[in-house]
């Protein structure tokens, strides 16, 4: 009979059929087979419910991959993405020219200085949400990082982290499907991405380069 009911026979009533056979009927159907009748067509019904959590992890571990399938503009405004950096441990941070936080510049392209090698980059993101404290162009930007911090990690068109145009990234690392969501609070938030494309850890905006928290993620990431 195969797989499917013949045409005109609804689903179940063709399961009951085959599972029943032909014999003394009750209803139109095997009174001694009736229950195993049902028992097989529960058992096939039961195939796609087992299979619908194994189809919602799949998505769910597939959805790593869209971190770097996020469009994105470099800082002098080509487009791209973050796949040139799968496999690497990233350190994403929102940046900002003046801001109290902004010293930490330094300490950003030092310990991406130390550990590129090892497979670490340091991702920045100006953003001008937080007290209008990057309020130049790309290039402003640019020339400020470079003359006063010797910037040569990746820096990334302005964007905005939170509000109503939120970029995706963001909602990405922030949003309810993240291990740690909740808007940036301020600049110089970090998100530690692991070579997997798994968000790792969230440092708030205080959390300096070299301490030894961050640090000791970084290390333990890379390793």
């Amino acid at each position: 009979m195969g797989c499917n009911p013949p045409p005109g026979v609804e689903r179940t009533e063709w399961f009951f059929r085959k599972a029943c056979g032909s014999g003394t009927r009750m209803g139109g159907y095997n009174k001694n087979l009736l229950a195993p009748g049902i028992i097989f067509y529960m058992r096939y019904s039961m195939k796609l419910w087992i299979l619908i959590p194994f189809l919602a992890i799949t998505a769910s571990v597939s959805g790593a991959a869209d971190l770097y399938d996020i469009s994105l503009k470099t800082i002098e405004g080509e487009p791209t993405t973050l796949a040139p950096y799968r496999g690497k441990v990233l350190l994403v941070v929102n940046v900002a020219s003046k801001c109290g936080h902004t010293q930490q510049y330094a300490g950003l392209e030092a310990l991406y200085k130390e550990k590129k090698d090892e497979g670490l980059v340091i991702l920045g993101f100006p953003c001008n949400d937080f007290g209008n404290q990057e309020p130049g162009s790309n290039e402003e930007i640019m020339a400020f990082c470079s003359r006063n911090h010797g910037v040569t990690f990746p820096l990334f068109d302005k964007i905005h982290v939170k509000g109503e145009n939120q970029h995706p990234l963001y909602t990405l690392l922030t949003g309810p499907g993240s291990p740690f969501p909740g808007d940036v609070r301020w600049n110089f938030g970090k998100f530690l991405i692991g070579r997997d494309g798994k968000i790792i850890s969230r440092f708030e905006p205080k959390t300096q380069p070299d301490s030894e928290e961050l640090r000791a993620a970084v290390l333990k990431a890379l390793d």
